[in-house]
């Protein structure tokens, strides 16, 4: 079980001001994390490819393409524009 004095030295090192209750509290809950991570160092993963994807799928990539009605779009929305420029939307400066 891990001691008052390292739940203090954590708290004090995530700038965390416990009280004495939270302090037994946080005792007892990282006490029952740690076993848990020892109950993981038991699990047999030596067939286990560490770089292996969990579902067996690579990225998915698509061609990057422009879509003929997104263009014809694009031109209504610029004729709806109060000011334009170079076939581009005038803006006011942001910064």
């Amino acid at each position: 079980m891990i001691s008052k004095k390292e739940v203090q030295h954590i708290a004090q090192l995530a700038r965390l001001g416990l009280s004495k209750k939270e302090t037994e509290k946080m005792q007892k809950d990282l006490s029952s994390v740690l076993d848990y991570v020892e109950k993981l160092k038991e699990v047999d993963v030596s067939g286990v490819d560490v770089y292996s994807p969990l579902d067996g799928l690579g990225n998915v990539m698509r061609e990057d393409r422009i879509k003929k009605e997104s263009k014809k779009k694009d031109k209504k929305l610029l004729e709806l524009a109060p000011e334009k420029k170079n076939g581009y939307l005038k803006v006011k400066q942001v910064l």
